[in-house]
């Protein structure tokens, strides 16, 4: 991982967070790919092994040497991450570092308050004084609740939170329309829906599936299996980030996705499709060769039995287009998965 001199950044360069987490390596790596170097921080904390961002983040070193910088920081701290990117020049900005996770919001309610809402201040006020061309940042679909109208659509309402984790993701959409009205910064929130793919993260249940299922041990399936996600691969969420980076909304007073009339947009990142979970089971046994042993439980304090994307508007004003179903991603996934762990 390097932290190479600061001659060698192109003003093109673009501030990636959370370049360690799962889909910021992959928008690194995308960036990088076509000419832009990144300047990346993260603050490797350990909600998840910490080998597995590292293996990222010497993934993308080893590919790409001086066009990727990395930082260990905490953007939480204002002072280190302001004294850590004085020397460095940067356009734009791709802010996807947070505390993630719903359940564990129950837990550790102050990290989220400390990464979700301190840091994400602390990036608009780094985007203000850098007068940065446009910030895109992470939302989430965890911000819609337990609304029963499927799709979600940017339009609809969106505050009633059932976690801590939404209600800061929530209020990030908050902060981020009052700095677009009050010093006209560019800004564009992503809702997330259930990103996949290889390199993807422990927490998330494609990676606890495939585990137990390779392992011969039965897994927790939640609600009884009467759950749906909105499941999208990588490679499409990164392309869907780069048409936005590349389409800062325009102050010109007309409405906005999401509905400001200030330059500020938020965007639903899905795959326009809701799979069904049970349906999600089956192709990750044929994937891994084996059947499940599914140990039905009741629904989780903070979870919700359906997500689904309504991503009209992203692909109107972007072309965004996601291509993958879960019938090929998944298959990539258990590859990369056998790879990574041996199993």
């Amino acid at each position: 991982m390097m932290t190479g001199q600061v001659s060698k950044v192109a003003a093109s360069s673009v501030l990636v967070t959370g370049a360690a987490g799962f889909i910021g390596s992959a928008v690194a790596e995308a960036l990088i790919s076509r000419g832009q170097p990144v300047i990346g921080i993260d603050n490797l904390n350990t909600y998840y092994p910490v080998s597995l961002k590292r293996a990222r983040l010497d993934g993308l070193a080893a590919r790409h040497g001086n066009l990727f910088h990395f930082h260990e920081l905490d953007f939480a701290d204002m002072s280190a991450l302001t004294e850590t990117l004085a020397p460095f020049t940067f356009d734009t900005i791709v802010h996807l570092g947070a505390q993630a996770g719903v359940r564990y919001s129950l837990e550790n309610p102050q990290a989220y308050v400390a990464s979700n809402l301190a840091g994400h201040v602390n990036m608009l006020e780094i985007a203000r004084a850098r007068q940065v061309v446009h910030m895109v940042y992470a939302s989430s679909s965890s911000v819609y609740g337990g609304n029963t109208k499927l799709p979600f659509a940017v339009e609809d309402r969106a505050d009633h939170p059932v976690s801590l984790y939404a209600a800061t993701k929530k209020a990030d959409e908050l902060m981020s329309e009052t700095y677009a009205h009050l010093f006209r910064l560019p800004l564009t929130g992503l809702r997330f829906f259930t990103v996949y793919g290889p390199w993807g993260r422990p927490d998330m249940a494609m990676w606890k599936f495939a585990e137990r299922i390779l392992t011969d041990r039965p897994i927790d399936v939640y609600n009884h299996g009467e759950m749906s996600r909105d499941f999208t691969y990588i490679d499409d969420i990164v392309g869907g980030v780069l048409a936005c980076l590349d389409r800062p909304p325009v102050d010109d007073g007309a409405q906005k996705a999401g509905g400001s009339v200030k330059p500020h947009a938020l965007y639903n990142i899905g795959n326009n499709k809701s799979e069904h979970l049970l349906r999600l089971i089956e192709v990750l046994e044929d994937a891994c060769g084996r059947k499940a042993q599914r140990n039905l439980l009741p629904m989780q304090p903070g979870d919700v039995p359906a997500t689904y994307a309504d991503i009209t508007a992203l692909t109107r004003d972007t072309g965004y287009a996601p291509s993958t179903p879960i019938e090929t991603g998944v298959p990539r996934f258990v590859d990369w998965f056998r790879g990574y762990t041996g199993f």
